[in-house]
């Protein structure tokens, strides 16, 4: 029995039945069907991070292995699963919101460090086992740094490309985005699309290197390239896609369907030529990659965005490594023109908070707010600016 006074608002794995809070996730079938699949595949552990493929800050929920798995939602974390254990690592942050929301088949392990994760799959694998994940969620340092931890050991890190928790999860992981992506209006853009590849271009010219061309992988990369917005992710607006940039070609990769007419107009009015984005299927990414790696190639990339899924198909020396890609250096420095508009962004912003700040005056001595209305609130007079699209994260509202 619970003592008198023991939280309940956190799991309890050290009392016979183990408590369980409300909040607590059953991850029992989940774990079993997982299991199944990893022994069908001759695996003995299975790493799940809680990146997407483009390893973007936020995610969408079909990309949320990680939660569905574990029942754990924060926004940081590695899980892994052997036959007979499952463990998950995340950061002080999210330390007593996983006692809340684990159930007993979990360990917590309170640090993120990959160091860690390694000496416990050392631990739990023996000598000769498979250690999996799926290439196209690590980014290139995070699968050196499992290599480094694993290396000499005697167990193998095995990268499969079939992603076994979207195997179990099935039918029931939602649907892929379905909703428009769109041109953003000229009004609301620093340089047209065209000026901005003929820049990067520019760039590739004048590097030492003189690469051949450009892989974007992060999905603003693709977004501001292009003037293109979407809504694929909460809270930003962008879709799932990938380009790779050449001297004299444009490879947009992207489910084309879900293109407006007026953005597919303007993709295309230059075609044929070497401003002419030509449309490919988003799945073919990798294996357009590395058909055209096979030739006479530099492929100039950025590691912080790029998957060791699709770094592994560019021969060693054909790539030019930096943190960032030119794309998103460039995105970085505003002109003129995008100055002005994010001043005028942040009046109208001012105002919001301005108007909340008033109502928190008149409403707050009347005791009839709370941090979760005030949140709401002050949602409600942003979304009613001009030109709103929504909050770029989950209001954080806090008072004390």
């Amino acid at each position: 029995p619970q003592a008198a006074s023991a939280r309940t608002d956190v799991r309890d794995c050290s009392v016979d039945p183990p408590y369980l809070p409300p909040t607590a996730t059953n991850t029992t079938a989940q774990l079993t069907a997982l299991r199944g699949t990893m022994r069908a595949h001759g695996i003995h552990a299975y790493i799940v991070p809680s990146t997407d493929a483009h390893m973007s800050e936020y995610i969408a929920e079909r990309d949320s292995r990680l939660g569905w798995l574990t029942g754990f939602t924060g926004s940081a974390g590695t899980g892994v699963v052997t036959q007979d254990k499952a463990a998950l690592w995340t950061d002080s942050r999210y330390w007593t919101q996983a006692e809340r929301q684990l159930d007993c088949n979990w360990e917590l392990q309170r640090t993120p460090w990959i160091e860690s994760i390694g000496l416990w799959i050392l631990e739990a694998v023996p000598v000769g086992g498979n250690i999996s994940l799926d290439p196209f969620l690590f980014s290139i340092d995070t699968w050196n740094s499992y290599s480094r931890a694993l290396h000499g050991s005697g167990r193998t890190l095995l990268p499969i490309e079939t992603n076994l928790v979207d195997q179990v999860w099935g039918d029931q992981r939602p649907p892929p985005a379905s909703s428009e992506i769109y041109s953003l209006p000229p009004a609301f853009t620093g340089s047209s699309w065209q000026e901005k590849v003929a820049g990067i271009r520019q760039q590739m010219e004048q590097h030492v290197r003189r690469p051949t061309a450009v892989l974007l992988s992060g999905l603003e990369e693709t977004a501001w390239l292009f003037n293109l917005r979407g809504d694929d992710i909460p809270y930003n607006p962008v879709f799932y896609a990938y380009t790779l940039l050449t001297n004299t070609t444009i490879s947009l990769f992207v489910n084309k369907t879900r293109l407006a007419a007026a953005a597919r107009q303007s993709l295309q009015a230059g075609c044929p030529g070497p401003l002419c984005v030509e449309l490919r299927e988003y799945g073919q990414a990798r294996t357009h990659l590395r058909h055209y790696a096979q030739g006479n190639v530099t492929v100039w990339l950025g590691t912080e965005y790029t998957t060791y899924g699709l770094y592994s198909v560019i021969p060693q020396e054909k790539l030019l490594e930096d943190s960032y890609s030119p794309v998103m250096l460039a995105k970085a420095v505003k002109n003129t023109k995008e100055q002005k508009l994010l001043r005028a962004a942040h009046v109208r912003d001012a105002v919001a908070v301005i108007q909340y700040l008033l109502w928190l005056e008149k409403m707050v001595p009347q005791g009839q707010v709370d941090e979760f209305s005030g949140a709401q609130h002050i949602d409600t007079l942003r979304q009613a600016q001009e030109h709103s699209r929504g909050p770029s994260f989950q209001s954080i509202s806090a008072s004390g």
